[in-house]
Protein backbone atom coordinates (compact mmCIF):
# COMPACT_ATOMS: atom_id res chain seq x y z
CA UNK A 1 0.00 0.00 0.00
CA UNK A 2 1.27 3.29 -1.05
CA UNK A 3 0.22 6.74 -0.65
CA UNK A 4 1.53 10.02 -2.49
CA UNK A 5 0.69 13.13 -0.27
CA UNK A 6 0.84 17.06 -1.70
CA UNK A 7 1.16 20.32 0.34
CA UNK A 8 3.20 18.44 2.99
CA UNK A 9 4.20 22.79 4.10
CA UNK A 10 0.83 22.59 5.67
CA UNK A 11 0.61 21.98 9.64
CA UNK A 12 -1.64 19.45 8.69
CA UNK A 13 -0.11 17.22 7.24
CA UNK A 14 1.83 15.37 9.91
CA UNK A 15 -1.42 14.20 10.86
CA UNK A 16 -2.22 12.27 7.99
CA UNK A 17 1.30 10.80 7.47
CA UNK A 18 1.35 9.35 11.08
CA UNK A 19 -2.00 7.71 10.86
CA UNK A 20 -1.45 6.34 7.78
CA UNK A 21 1.99 4.58 8.82
CA UNK A 22 0.12 3.31 11.43
CA UNK A 23 -1.70 1.08 9.03
CA UNK A 24 1.70 0.45 7.43
CA UNK A 25 0.81 2.50 4.35
CA UNK A 26 4.27 3.45 2.61
CA UNK A 27 4.09 7.37 2.03
CA UNK A 28 5.90 9.82 -0.28
CA UNK A 29 5.16 13.43 0.21
CA UNK A 30 5.74 16.10 -2.77
CA UNK A 31 5.62 19.89 -2.71
CA UNK A 32 5.88 22.64 -5.39
CA UNK A 33 9.43 24.49 -4.86
CA UNK A 34 9.34 27.93 -3.20
CA UNK A 35 8.10 26.59 0.48
CA UNK A 36 11.31 26.72 2.95
CA UNK A 37 9.07 25.40 5.90
CA UNK A 38 7.57 21.23 4.65
CA UNK A 39 6.85 19.99 8.17
CA UNK A 40 5.53 17.01 6.79
CA UNK A 41 8.08 15.93 4.50
CA UNK A 42 10.10 16.00 7.84
CA UNK A 43 8.31 12.89 9.15
CA UNK A 44 10.55 10.07 9.85
CA UNK A 45 7.62 7.51 8.40
CA UNK A 46 7.96 9.35 4.43
CA UNK A 47 10.05 7.07 2.22
CA UNK A 48 10.77 10.02 -0.58
CA UNK A 49 10.11 13.58 -1.32
CA UNK A 50 9.56 15.41 -4.20
CA UNK A 51 10.27 18.45 -5.39
CA UNK A 52 7.71 19.96 -8.19
CA UNK A 53 8.03 22.92 -10.35
CA UNK A 54 5.88 25.80 -9.83
CA UNK A 55 5.12 25.58 -14.11
CA UNK A 56 3.24 22.46 -15.30
CA UNK A 57 3.00 21.41 -11.38
CA UNK A 58 -0.13 19.51 -12.95
CA UNK A 59 2.22 17.55 -15.18
CA UNK A 60 5.01 17.16 -12.96
CA UNK A 61 2.71 15.54 -10.31
CA UNK A 62 1.19 12.69 -12.86
CA UNK A 63 4.74 12.46 -14.12
CA UNK A 64 5.49 11.46 -10.85
CA UNK A 65 2.51 9.50 -10.12
CA UNK A 66 3.66 7.49 -13.46
CA UNK A 67 6.82 7.01 -11.77
CA UNK A 68 5.74 5.58 -8.68
CA UNK A 69 3.61 3.02 -10.37
CA UNK A 70 6.30 1.50 -11.85
CA UNK A 71 8.69 1.94 -9.21
CA UNK A 72 5.97 0.04 -6.41
CA UNK A 73 4.18 -1.95 -9.39
CA UNK A 74 1.01 -0.23 -8.50
CA UNK A 75 -1.03 2.67 -8.64
CA UNK A 76 -0.62 4.95 -5.61
CA UNK A 77 -3.57 6.77 -3.38
CA UNK A 78 -3.11 10.28 -4.51
CA UNK A 79 -4.14 12.26 -1.01
CA UNK A 80 -3.98 16.20 -1.99
CA UNK A 81 -3.70 18.47 1.39
CA UNK A 82 -3.78 21.77 -0.32
CA UNK A 83 -7.67 23.33 -1.66
CA UNK A 84 -5.77 24.29 -4.56
CA UNK A 85 -4.50 21.14 -5.52
CA UNK A 86 -7.95 18.90 -4.81
CA UNK A 87 -9.19 21.21 -7.04
CA UNK A 88 -6.68 20.53 -9.90
CA UNK A 89 -7.26 16.95 -9.19
CA UNK A 90 -10.90 17.17 -9.37
CA UNK A 91 -11.05 19.01 -12.82
CA UNK A 92 -8.76 15.86 -14.14
CA UNK A 93 -9.55 13.05 -12.12
CA UNK A 94 -10.15 11.37 -15.70
CA UNK A 95 -6.42 12.22 -16.48
CA UNK A 96 -4.99 10.89 -13.23
CA UNK A 97 -6.69 8.02 -12.81
CA UNK A 98 -4.21 6.31 -15.06
CA UNK A 99 -1.83 7.13 -12.98
CA UNK A 100 -3.04 7.37 -9.19
CA UNK A 101 -6.29 6.53 -7.20
CA UNK A 102 -8.37 9.55 -5.89
CA UNK A 103 -10.89 10.15 -3.53
CA UNK A 104 -12.60 13.52 -4.28
CA UNK A 105 -15.91 15.50 -5.50
CA UNK A 106 -16.38 16.54 -8.90
CA UNK A 107 -15.87 19.94 -9.50
CA UNK A 108 -19.45 20.98 -9.10
CA UNK A 109 -19.90 19.42 -5.77
CA UNK A 110 -16.87 21.02 -4.37
CA UNK A 111 -18.17 24.83 -5.91
CA UNK A 112 -21.30 24.11 -4.05
CA UNK A 113 -19.86 23.42 -0.66
CA UNK A 114 -17.02 26.23 -1.03
CA UNK A 115 -20.12 28.70 -2.50
CA UNK A 116 -21.70 29.99 0.87
CA UNK A 117 -24.69 31.43 -0.34
CA UNK A 118 -25.68 27.85 -2.54
CA UNK A 119 -25.05 25.94 0.84
CA UNK A 120 -27.22 27.52 2.88
CA UNK A 121 -29.79 27.19 0.07
CA UNK A 122 -29.55 23.46 -0.14
CA UNK A 123 -29.38 23.92 3.63
CA UNK A 124 -32.59 25.40 4.08
CA UNK A 125 -34.05 23.26 1.45
CA UNK A 126 -33.68 20.30 3.03
CA UNK A 127 -34.87 21.74 6.78
CA UNK A 128 -31.05 22.23 7.71
CA UNK A 129 -31.21 25.02 10.60
CA UNK A 130 -29.00 28.19 9.60
CA UNK A 131 -28.75 31.54 10.52
CA UNK A 132 -30.54 34.38 9.53
CA UNK A 133 -29.39 36.52 6.88
CA UNK A 134 -29.54 39.76 5.42
CA UNK A 135 -29.08 41.62 1.86
CA UNK A 136 -28.81 45.27 3.89
CA UNK A 137 -29.53 46.85 7.14
CA UNK A 138 -28.43 43.89 9.39
CA UNK A 139 -28.58 44.32 13.33
CA UNK A 140 -25.39 44.59 14.92
CA UNK A 141 -23.75 42.55 16.10
CA UNK A 142 -23.55 40.59 12.49
CA UNK A 143 -21.19 38.12 10.97
CA UNK A 144 -19.88 39.07 7.15
CA UNK A 145 -18.25 36.90 4.92
CA UNK A 146 -17.26 36.46 1.07
CA UNK A 147 -19.05 33.61 -0.74
CA UNK A 148 -15.71 32.21 -0.76
CA UNK A 149 -12.65 33.55 1.19
CA UNK A 150 -10.74 30.84 0.75
CA UNK A 151 -10.31 32.06 -3.36
CA UNK A 152 -8.74 35.02 -2.92
CA UNK A 153 -5.82 33.72 -0.37
CA UNK A 154 -7.26 35.01 2.77
CA UNK A 155 -6.25 33.58 5.83
CA UNK A 156 -8.99 31.75 8.13
CA UNK A 157 -9.36 34.79 10.39
CA UNK A 158 -9.32 37.25 7.40
CA UNK A 159 -12.27 35.11 5.77
CA UNK A 160 -14.97 36.76 7.95
CA UNK A 161 -15.78 40.44 10.23
CA UNK A 162 -17.75 40.51 12.84
CA UNK A 163 -19.69 44.18 12.93
CA UNK A 164 -20.34 46.09 16.11
CA UNK A 165 -21.24 48.79 14.73
CA UNK A 166 -23.26 49.70 11.40
CA UNK A 167 -20.22 51.92 10.15
CA UNK A 168 -18.06 48.44 10.26
CA UNK A 169 -20.92 46.51 9.04
CA UNK A 170 -20.83 48.88 5.96
CA UNK A 171 -16.84 48.76 5.41
CA UNK A 172 -16.85 45.08 5.69
CA UNK A 173 -19.33 44.64 2.63
CA UNK A 174 -17.77 47.37 0.27
CA UNK A 175 -14.09 45.55 0.97
CA UNK A 176 -15.82 41.71 0.63
CA UNK A 177 -18.18 42.97 -2.63
CA UNK A 178 -14.66 44.77 -4.01
CA UNK A 179 -12.77 41.72 -3.62
CA UNK A 180 -15.48 38.95 -4.28
CA UNK A 181 -17.30 41.41 -7.45
CA UNK A 182 -20.58 39.55 -5.66
CA UNK A 183 -22.08 41.34 -2.17
CA UNK A 184 -20.83 39.24 0.71
CA UNK A 185 -23.16 36.82 3.15
CA UNK A 186 -24.56 38.41 5.94
CA UNK A 187 -25.82 36.83 8.74
CA UNK A 188 -26.79 37.26 12.38
CA UNK A 189 -24.07 36.80 15.02
CA UNK A 190 -24.37 33.47 17.04
CA UNK A 191 -22.93 33.79 20.29
CA UNK A 192 -22.74 29.66 21.36
CA UNK A 193 -19.57 27.16 20.98
CA UNK A 194 -18.04 26.35 17.28
CA UNK A 195 -18.85 22.97 16.27
CA UNK A 196 -17.16 20.77 13.56
CA UNK A 197 -19.09 17.64 11.74
CA UNK A 198 -16.19 16.24 9.43
CA UNK A 199 -16.39 13.23 7.06
CA UNK A 200 -14.51 11.33 4.42
CA UNK A 201 -17.60 10.39 1.94
CA UNK A 202 -17.77 8.30 -1.49
CA UNK A 203 -20.56 9.07 -3.58
CA UNK A 204 -23.06 10.65 -1.37
CA UNK A 205 -22.10 7.88 1.67
CA UNK A 206 -20.58 8.60 4.39
CA UNK A 207 -17.66 6.52 5.02
CA UNK A 208 -16.14 8.04 8.47
CA UNK A 209 -16.99 10.86 10.59
CA UNK A 210 -15.37 13.09 13.06
CA UNK A 211 -17.39 15.75 15.22
CA UNK A 212 -15.66 18.09 17.38
CA UNK A 213 -16.54 21.38 19.83
CA UNK A 214 -14.30 24.41 19.53
CA UNK A 215 -13.28 25.19 23.14
CA UNK A 216 -10.67 28.11 22.42
CA UNK A 217 -9.22 29.63 19.31
CA UNK A 218 -6.36 32.10 18.23
CA UNK A 219 -7.35 35.13 17.80
CA UNK A 220 -9.48 35.27 20.58
CA UNK A 221 -11.89 37.77 18.45
CA UNK A 222 -12.32 35.01 16.33
CA UNK A 223 -9.76 32.90 14.36
CA UNK A 224 -9.21 29.34 13.60
CA UNK A 225 -9.42 26.47 16.80
CA UNK A 226 -6.26 26.21 18.93
CA UNK A 227 -8.26 24.09 20.61
CA UNK A 228 -10.83 21.68 20.19
CA UNK A 229 -12.67 18.16 22.09
CA UNK A 230 -13.90 15.12 19.69
CA UNK A 231 -17.38 14.59 20.36
CA UNK A 232 -20.56 12.69 19.50
CA UNK A 233 -23.08 14.87 17.45
CA UNK A 234 -25.67 12.25 15.67
CA UNK A 235 -27.94 15.76 15.31
CA UNK A 236 -25.05 17.53 13.07
CA UNK A 237 -24.40 13.72 11.72
CA UNK A 238 -27.86 13.28 10.31
CA UNK A 239 -27.82 16.70 8.93
CA UNK A 240 -24.16 16.29 6.77
CA UNK A 241 -25.46 12.77 5.94
CA UNK A 242 -28.21 14.90 3.86
CA UNK A 243 -26.12 17.08 2.43
CA UNK A 244 -23.26 14.74 1.56
CA UNK A 245 -26.10 12.08 -0.55
CA UNK A 246 -27.84 15.35 -2.07
CA UNK A 247 -25.12 16.48 -3.88
CA UNK A 248 -23.15 12.44 -4.58
CA UNK A 249 -19.92 14.44 -2.64
CA UNK A 250 -17.13 12.18 -2.42
CA UNK A 251 -14.17 12.86 -0.38
CA UNK A 252 -12.99 14.62 2.85
CA UNK A 253 -15.04 18.15 3.69
CA UNK A 254 -15.55 19.45 6.97
CA UNK A 255 -19.06 21.68 8.16
CA UNK A 256 -18.71 24.45 10.60
CA UNK A 257 -21.74 24.79 12.76
CA UNK A 258 -22.55 27.49 15.58
CA UNK A 259 -24.39 27.55 18.40
CA UNK A 260 -27.41 30.16 18.84
CA UNK A 261 -27.78 31.54 22.41
CA UNK A 262 -30.31 28.75 23.66
CA UNK A 263 -27.21 26.25 22.19
CA UNK A 264 -29.11 25.16 19.13
CA UNK A 265 -26.75 24.62 16.08
CA UNK A 266 -26.69 26.20 12.77
CA UNK A 267 -25.16 25.56 9.82
CA UNK A 268 -22.41 28.41 9.19
CA UNK A 269 -20.20 26.83 5.87
CA UNK A 270 -18.32 23.83 5.01
CA UNK A 271 -14.56 23.27 3.88
CA UNK A 272 -14.78 20.70 0.94
CA UNK A 273 -11.15 19.63 1.91
CA UNK A 274 -8.75 18.79 4.33
CA UNK A 275 -9.90 21.38 6.86
CA UNK A 276 -7.50 22.99 9.90
CA UNK A 277 -8.22 20.82 12.91
CA UNK A 278 -8.19 17.69 10.74
CA UNK A 279 -5.06 16.59 13.58
CA UNK A 280 -7.57 15.81 15.78
CA UNK A 281 -8.59 12.96 13.74
CA UNK A 282 -5.10 11.78 14.81
CA UNK A 283 -5.27 12.30 18.33
CA UNK A 284 -9.10 11.08 18.57
CA UNK A 285 -7.75 8.06 16.70
CA UNK A 286 -9.93 8.50 13.62
CA UNK A 287 -10.93 6.09 11.07
CA UNK A 288 -11.38 9.03 8.74
CA UNK A 289 -7.76 9.16 7.35
CA UNK A 290 -7.15 5.56 6.27
CA UNK A 291 -10.99 5.57 5.43
CA UNK A 292 -9.90 8.86 2.78
CA UNK A 293 -6.39 6.33 1.90
CA UNK A 294 -8.98 2.84 1.21
CA UNK A 295 -11.02 4.41 -0.86
CA UNK A 296 -8.76 6.65 -2.85
CA UNK A 297 -6.63 2.96 -3.23
CA UNK A 298 -9.37 0.96 -4.05
CA UNK A 299 -10.21 2.96 -7.17
CA UNK A 300 -7.50 1.95 -8.73
CA UNK A 301 -6.38 -1.21 -7.26
CA UNK A 302 -9.20 -3.57 -7.51
CA UNK A 303 -6.91 -6.51 -7.69
CA UNK A 304 -5.71 -5.62 -4.30
CA UNK A 305 -9.03 -3.68 -2.49
CA UNK A 306 -8.61 -3.04 1.08
CA UNK A 307 -11.79 -3.78 3.05
CA UNK A 308 -13.52 -0.07 4.49
CA UNK A 309 -12.36 0.84 8.87
CA UNK A 310 -15.49 0.69 10.80
CA UNK A 311 -16.84 4.42 11.49
CA UNK A 312 -14.96 5.22 14.94
CA UNK A 313 -13.32 7.95 17.28
CA UNK A 314 -12.32 8.24 21.01
CA UNK A 315 -15.05 10.81 22.19
CA UNK A 316 -13.71 13.69 24.66
CA UNK A 317 -9.62 13.42 23.05
CA UNK A 318 -8.54 16.75 23.05
CA UNK A 319 -5.98 18.55 20.77
CA UNK A 320 -4.22 21.72 20.76
CA UNK A 321 -1.80 23.51 18.70
CA UNK A 322 1.28 24.88 20.38
CA UNK A 323 2.14 27.84 20.43
CA UNK A 324 -1.25 29.27 19.27
CA UNK A 325 -2.98 27.77 21.96
CA UNK A 326 -0.79 29.77 23.95
CA UNK A 327 -0.99 33.00 22.43
CA UNK A 328 -5.06 32.42 22.87
CA UNK A 329 -3.87 31.84 26.71
CA UNK A 330 -2.77 35.47 26.64
CA UNK A 331 -5.69 37.02 24.66
CA UNK A 332 -8.33 35.84 26.61
CA UNK A 333 -6.19 36.94 30.09
CA UNK A 334 -5.61 39.87 28.62
CA UNK A 335 -9.60 40.28 27.33
CA UNK A 336 -10.87 39.59 31.42
CA UNK A 337 -11.75 35.84 30.29
CA UNK A 338 -9.28 33.92 33.03
CA UNK A 339 -11.31 30.77 33.33
CA UNK A 340 -10.49 30.09 29.72
CA UNK A 341 -6.91 31.35 29.98
CA UNK A 342 -6.68 29.23 32.70
CA UNK A 343 -7.91 26.22 30.78
CA UNK A 344 -5.39 26.63 28.25
CA UNK A 345 -2.38 26.77 30.30
CA UNK A 346 -4.08 23.55 32.50
CA UNK A 347 -4.11 22.09 28.88
CA UNK A 348 -0.73 22.56 27.68
CA UNK A 349 0.91 20.78 30.72
CA UNK A 350 -1.69 17.47 30.47
CA UNK A 351 -0.05 14.63 28.69
CA UNK A 352 -3.63 13.55 27.77
CA UNK A 353 -4.06 16.51 25.65
CA UNK A 354 -1.95 15.78 21.98
CA UNK A 355 -0.39 18.54 20.00
CA UNK A 356 -1.27 19.18 16.84
CA UNK A 357 1.69 18.55 15.38
CA UNK A 358 4.21 17.47 17.78
CA UNK A 359 4.82 13.86 18.61
CA UNK A 360 7.90 12.53 20.65
CA UNK A 361 8.09 9.85 18.10
CA UNK A 362 8.52 11.73 15.44
CA UNK A 363 9.55 15.49 16.56
CA UNK A 364 10.99 16.85 13.61
CA UNK A 365 7.98 18.27 11.69
CA UNK A 366 6.77 20.08 15.02
CA UNK A 367 10.61 21.47 14.81
CA UNK A 368 10.32 21.96 11.40
CA UNK A 369 7.11 23.97 11.67
CA UNK A 370 8.38 26.19 15.08
CA UNK A 371 11.59 27.38 13.03
CA UNK A 372 9.25 28.53 10.45
CA UNK A 373 6.94 30.10 13.09
CA UNK A 374 9.64 31.88 14.47
CA UNK A 375 11.39 33.16 10.99
CA UNK A 376 7.92 34.53 10.01
CA UNK A 377 7.45 36.04 13.27
CA UNK A 378 3.55 34.98 13.32
CA UNK A 379 1.70 31.65 15.61
CA UNK A 380 0.48 29.82 12.60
Amino acid sequence: MIALITDVHYRMAPALIRALAKRKVRIYTCEKSGFPCLPGARSRFVSGHFTLPEENCSDALFALAERLKKQEGCKPALLPVGAATLQMLAREQSRFSEAAGLCLGAPDAIERFNDKSALLRLARRLEIPTPESYEENPPVPCVIKPVCGEKFGLRAAERYVVAQTPEEADRAVERFSALDGRPPVIQEYLPGDGLGCSVVAENGKILSHLCHRRLREYPVSGGPSSCCRAEEQPTLLAWVALLIRETGFSGPAMFEFKEDAAGAPRLLECNPRIWGSFPLAEAAESTLPFAWFAAAWNSCNPQLALPLPADTFVAGRKMTFFPSDLMAAAGYLKSGRGRKAGAALGDLFNPAVRDGVFRWSDPRPALTYYAGLFRRGGSR
